[in-house]
């Protein structure tokens, strides 16, 4: 009798998932300028008027900052972990498709923290889209290097670098949720804080591997 094979496991190419992520966050990071609407004016507007009209958007303008720099570090990150995974499962394709739906997103929370910041919901809706970005995108290298998706060989000081710039991210976003609670108008400002969580997600990362 003879005995049956099992089936060869089938591998997707990386680099059709990065042509989309590339493609989602070029539109993602282009929407963000629809925050930044101008009214009509009267046809003998001042420069009072207008200084009074940029002055008024000042919050607008920090906001769409802060979003296009949090998505250009997204999607720096990504770039690097694909640098080492090679390869791609069904598993990690729908992390990836998962993680472009919140990033896809962001046009959306950003003109809803800009246009009413001070509230409690509107920041914790924008606090929560960055929470669950950050955390799908430290689930895909974790699943990946766990899979032996990437060409490192299990190199524990290329993981453990990876993981705290991952972690980082997350953390950053629950202590933003936390703040929001509080004061909803100063959560966003708890990013500019993140090179110092990435130390905390790094002394975490280490223990963990250890």
């Amino acid at each position: 009798m003879e005995s049956k094979k099992s089936p060869k496991k089938e591998w997707m190419n990386t680099s059709r998932i990065q042509t989309l992520i590339d493609g989602i966050f070029a539109i993602a990071m282009t929407l963000l300028v629809l925050n930044l609407d101008i009214p009509d004016f009267p046809s003998d507007v001042t420069d009072a008027t207008l200084s009074t009209f940029l002055i008024g958007m000042i919050p607008k303008f920090y906001v769409y900052g802060l979003s296009f720099i949090l998505l250009a570090v997204f999607w720096r990150v990504n770039h690097g972990q694909f640098h080492f995974i090679k390869k791609a499962d069904m598993a990690l394709i729908w992390i990836n498709v998962s993680w472009l739906l919140f990033v896809a997103l962001v046009p959306f929370s950003t003109i809803l923290i800009g246009e009413y910041g001070d509230l409690q919901s509107a920041a914790l809706f924008f606090n929560s889209n960055m929470f669950i970005i950050g955390a799908l995108s430290f689930t895909n290298w974790y699943y990946a290097y766990k899979k032996d998706l990437t060409d490192m060989d299990k190199s524990p000081q290329t993981f453990r670098r990876y993981m705290g710039i991952n972690l980082s991210f997350p953390l950053a976003s629950l202590i933003a949720i936390g703040v929001s609670l509080v004061h909803p108008a100063l959560s966003t400002t708890v990013y500019a804080t993140i090179p110092i969580i990435k130390r905390i997600g790094d002394i975490i990362t280490k223990k963990i591997h250890d």
